[in-house]
């Protein structure tokens, strides 16, 4: 025979729970629907207006790539450092654009400076102006394309223009350089400078 269960014991001073009504569990119910609402809808929310803003962020970059042409503006310091194009101060009319690839990037850079923002340009990248040959367009017709540049066309003078080249080895980026002394106060500077990653 087996032994007996034991009973558990009644309570001592509690009453009994009345049956639940029918309102208290609508109410009850709502809550936990809201609770549910809140926990997984507030972070789902989020996941989309993150989501938006990504691809937003995203399209607006590839809109900045993909343009064509300059950019009114500095390049970053990164990208002065990077590509070894040190704008001197005070510089106006600057303006940049950046090419990516898996085999060549580019960085082209136009800034109008003063003589000695000039010479301190020069100094920086280690040639002087007697390294400058006078007539040579040192950069490519390709190039000048992408940027819009034309030193050849209306209002250019023979004898205005002076570049270089400055072929270096890599990790370091050659400088193609065309300075523009048709105005004979402020010089204009051309650069594009190539590198291989």
């Amino acid at each position: 025979m087996s032994a007996p269960l034991p009973r558990q014991a009644a309570s001592s001073g509690e009453p009994p729970r009345p049956p639940e009504d029918r309102r208290h569990m609508i109410r009850r119910r709502a809550l936990t629907l809201l609770i549910i609402v809140l926990l997984i809808g507030v972070p789902a929310g989020y996941l989309v207006i993150s989501a938006n803003q990504s691809r937003s962020s995203g399209k607006d970059k590839e809109d900045k790539y993909s343009a064509t042409g300059l950019t009114e503006g500095w390049p970053s310091k990164v990208q002065r450092r990077l590509y070894q194009v040190p704008v001197p101060h005070p510089s106006n009319k600057v303006a940049y654009y950046e090419t990516n690839n898996w085999k060549t990037s580019r960085l082209y850079v136009q800034f109008q400076t003063t003589h000695a923002g000039l010479d301190q340009f020069l100094a920086e990248i280690g040639v002087g102006r007697d390294d400058l040959k006078k007539g040579d367009i040192a950069i490519s017709d390709r190039d000048q394309e992408i940027t819009g540049w034309k030193f050849s066309g209306p209002g250019s003078r023979p004898g205005d223009d002076f570049g270089i080249v400055l072929e270096r080895k890599n990790p370091q980026p050659t400088l193609d350089i065309v300075v523009n002394t048709g105005n004979a106060v402020f010089p204009f500077v051309y650069v594009v400078s190539r590198t291989v990653p």
